[in-house]
């Protein structure tokens, strides 16, 4: 039963995400039509810049929430406290934000300061409405995520959408920039009060001072909050050496900015499945129960999503670049393009399950510690190699960079994790992702020759689609859900 509510959870969260996705191909796309190179490259740049400080907002404290509001018999006046320290650390991280961005002499007179200013607005909400997504994880209703996500997501595609059914295209205007920005603060404020209106169903959701709550929760989310910033650093801090280091940041990230776009739903993924395994691990774990084979599963389903994600990354970059921007994002002789880095970017994307994986074992164990001085050599690695690279050759050498990083921190994080929260895999479940991982590598490979243009490219995303899940069903991997 455990194992059926995570699925299902995990699944709605999937759901959402599919859903999203093929709206952010219309979203990207919109984008990518109606504003020029240049433009796009501050819009990308304004979201790349703000997920470092939107993530040091956080502070750790959604995961904090999961584990303490479902174990408390005080729910609604832990997660008061809880959206307290929410709303604290947004003031802190945004207000650093804007001052930081306002300040830097060489984007002054530039674009980007503005941009970031109005593109706040999407993490100002939507980490609201996060705090609040811990009482649909905690009673197992996603649906309510489902319906709140799509519709902000909607809404968004439809009003950029409508600039460009009346004639926008490669726009060198900055009102077209700024509404684009502003349509994702709209979005985002909806996501916030459906959010809040669906949970109110289930809990009272009030501010609550409390002192001690407040003081224990701030001690409780630092080790995470550390750790998130750590991540953050190494993960997302290279849009904006981009912007710092290059002269040209403007093309660099239109190219690079899209492809972080796709990454961030790819990182959701196993990020969605370890917050529904939490709740039942945190309390199998706390009564001294086996979470051996819980564990074994969470990781399967990692490696198989993972594997999903490289093979398409790597295999159909160009046309999945294609699809999602025009023809101007590819690669030529001259230069590098976005199906270039979404390729470089796809054994990351891979890693980061893996990651996340020995993330959430050391800290369900609070073995914080290790977990933090493995990220911040990761840090280290990051910004020394980011340093060197980015000013030769760009977003290329932030990739390269990314993937080192992922590759030194998967193998850490996966032994560190494992011995704190040992894990059951068999020798024929291994075997089994292996021959799907072949399997689908090899009929992408096969069908990759036909995708000669976007139609082509949406007929064979549902027919390898069609084919991934017969592949999966064929070899039982519908029977971890039970």
């Amino acid at each position: 039963m455990s194992s059926r509510k995570i699925a299902t959870s995990t699944l709605w969260q999937l759901a959402s995400q599919v859903a999203m996705a093929a709206l952010s191909i219309l979203a990207v796309k919109f984008v990518a039509l109606g504003l020029s190179k240049e433009l796009a490259g501050i819009y990308n740049s304004s979201y790349g810049f703000l997920q470092l400080f939107g993530i040091l907002a956080d502070f750790g404290l959604y995961a904090v929430a999961v584990k303490e509001v479902s174990r408390s018999d005080r729910k609604e006046e832990v997660l008061g406290a809880i959206i307290i320290l929410r709303c604290i650390a947004l003031a802190i991280s945004l207000g650093a934000a804007l001052l930081f961005v306002w300040l830097v002499p060489v984007w002054k007179g530039t674009p980007l300061p503005l941009s970031v200013t109005i593109a706040s607005l999407v993490p100002f909400f939507t980490l609201l409405a996060g705090i609040i997504r811990t009482v649909f994880q905690i009673n197992y209703k996603m649906h309510f995520v489902f319906i709140a996500e799509v519709s902000q997501r909607v809404l968004a595609v439809f009003l950029i959408g409508l600039f460009i059914l009346f004639g926008v295209r490669g726009s060198h205007d900055l009102q077209h920039l700024h509404m684009f920005l502003y349509i994702g603060g709209i979005g985002a404020f909806l996501l916030f009060f459906l959010s809040l209106t669906y949970g109110n169903r289930l809990m009272t959701i009030r501010p609550h001072w409390d002192s001690a709550l407040l003081k224990k929760y701030i001690k409780a989310a630092a080790p995470f909050g550390i750790a998130f910033l750590c991540m953050a650093l190494y993960r997302e801090f290279d849009i904006t050496l981009i912007a710092l280091l290059r002269d040209d940041f403007e093309l660099q990230n239109a190219y690079y900015g899209f492809v972080t776009r796709i990454m961030g739903m790819g990182f959701l993924i196993p990020t969605f499945l370890l917050n529904s395994t939490l709740p039942i691990l945190s309390e199998r774990d706390l009564k001294g129960e086996d979470t051996k084979l819980l564990l074994g599963k969470t990781f399967l389903i990692i490696l198989i999503f993972g594997s999903i994600i490289l093979l398409f990354s790597a295999l159909w970059s160009r046309p999945i670049i294609q699809l999602l921007t025009t023809e101007a994002y590819l690669s030529t002789p001259a230069r590098p393009g976005a199906d270039t880095a979404l390729r470089l970017m796809s054994i990351p994307m891979f890693l980061n399950g893996i990651i996340l994986f020995g993330f959430y074992s050391l800290l369900t164990k609070n073995r914080w510690k290790k977990l933090v001085l493995a990220l911040l050599l990761g840090v280290v690695i990051s910004l020394v190699m980011n340093l060197i690279l980015i000013p030769k050759t760009g977003f290329v050498g932030a990739a390269q960079t990314s993937i080192t990083v992922h590759s030194i921190l998967a193998i850490i994080l996966l032994f560190t994790g494992a011995k704190a929260m040992p894990f059951r895999l068999s020798q024929t479940e291994i075997c089994k992702w292996i021959v799907f991982t072949i399997l689908l590598g090899g009929g992408l490979w096969i069908v990759r020759p036909l995708l000669a243009g976007e139609i082509e490219t949406i007929i064979g995303l549902g027919v390898m689609s069609t084919y991934m899940l017969i592949l999966m069903f064929t070899l039982g991997f519908n029977k971890l859900i039970k």
